[in-house]
């Protein structure tokens, strides 16, 4: 114990502590993780703190990364402005009130918020007792990010127009794993594992944790053109679906799988992606080299249409609405990709070209600066 000004005592100060908030979805929670990582390794005597709720993904998905979690009561977000929003003030407070007791029991000296409903408690509860850094993931920002940004001392975005002013634009925090992936060196492993022709151009195709069903549908309905084009396919169909897809004899596998535990392999194991184009998703995806078919999730505010645009603009994927997804647009679009080698390979570099392979660790940087300066 240390004795204070005024003669109470108040416990010794402890080595420097990061507190994430980024819970709810793969897309809060991945990025959150990247960036601890990287605190790690910029400062190996550093302590991370997760914050996180009861409902979400975080609750396994964290522990089982190495990093303690704390609880806190969720804040689910409107995602715009509406009755909802009246209700917040009650479920706020209390909120607030448990994330203070964290910090305080913690002794934070930063708050990293990834948006979402841990972060605008953390955000609240750190106004003006820690510094705060928001890092926006999507093109467009949602309202806790709004909010947080507002007297955060640095704002950092994925891409530019997020929405959040003079946020500096450094990509997406990645895992090491993906960033340093060497498909190449992995592609032999990659291709047995999943029992997949080892030679044949092949797509992976996932449409998220729980599948999607226009994907599932319009590729497995071209899956015939697809294997008389010599073309694999590696599906995720998601584990509350089924896929039964009729082998052609002599053609490269279609295999299906009800979830990707390896997302490393299965990006290995491809030559293109078809999938939703989640912040997380098109960011993973780009970073590894992929060409991708990009078909947005047809709900929300647009979001990941603008997610996708960058890639694209780039020459590295391209983009199909929901509706227009078809077995034979999927024909279409997939067998000249895979099929045209230099255009499969002038795709990858551009793919790879459109990311930020290094953003993990610029946000570790400025999350340590600002560290620094609240324990001044």
């Amino acid at each position: 114990m240390t004795v204070g000004p005024t003669g109470g005592s108040r416990p010794t100060r402890a080595g420097l502590c990061v507190v994430i908030a980024g819970g709810g979805t793969a897309g809060h929670i991945e990025p959150a993780l990247a960036l601890a990582d990287a605190v790690r390794r910029l400062r190996p005597d550093a302590r991370v703190v997760a914050l996180g709720t009861e409902r979400g993904l975080e609750k396994t998905i964290v522990p089982a990364r190495g990093y303690p979690l704390e609880m806190i009561p969720p804040v689910p977000m409107p995602r715009k402005p509406n009755v909802d929003l009246l209700k917040l003030p009650l479920k706020v407070r209390a909120a607030i009130k448990t994330t203070r007791e964290v910090l305080d029991r913690v002794q934070a000296d930063v708050v990293v918020g990834f948006g979402g409903y841990v972060a605008l408690p953390a955000y609240l509860a750190a106004r003006g007792r820690v510094p705060i850094v928001v890092h926006e993931a999507n093109a467009k920002a949602g309202l806790a990010n709004k909010v947080g940004a507002r007297f955060a001392e640095r704002v950092a975005a994925a891409v530019g127009d997020s929405g959040l002013t003079d946020a500096e634009i450094i990509g997406m925090p990645l895992r090491e794993s993906i960033i340093n992936l060497d498909r190449a060196s992995l592609r032999a492993r990659a291709r047995e594992f999943f029992g997949l022709d080892p030679h044949a151009p092949t797509l992976l195709v996932f449409g998220g944790s729980q599948g999607a069903r226009s994907i599932n549908s319009a590729v497995s309905g071209a899956a015939r053109e697809l294997a008389e084009a010599g073309i694999g396919v590696l599906h995720a169909h998601g584990p509350k679906n089924t896929l039964a897809v009729q082998e052609v004899p002599g053609a490269p596998r279609y295999a299906t799988v009800p979830y990707l535990e390896r997302m490393d392999l299965a990006y290995a194991a491809a030559d293109a992606a078809l999938c939703r184009s989640g912040a997380m998703t098109v960011a993973e995806v780009s970073a590894v080299g992929l060409p991708a078919v990009y078909v947005p999730l047809p709900y929300g505010n647009g979001e990941q249409a603008l997610n996708a645009r960058p890639v694209v603009a780039n020459g590295g994927a391209i983009l199909v609405d929901d509706a227009d997804l078809t077995p034979a647009k999927v024909v279409e679009l997939v067998v000249p990709m895979l099929t045209e080698h230099r255009r499969l390979v002038d795709m990858s570099v551009a793919a790879r070209g459109a990311g930020h392979r290094e953003a993990a660790d610029v946000l570790a940087r400025m999350v340590l600066t600002a560290a620094a300066k609240g324990r001044r």
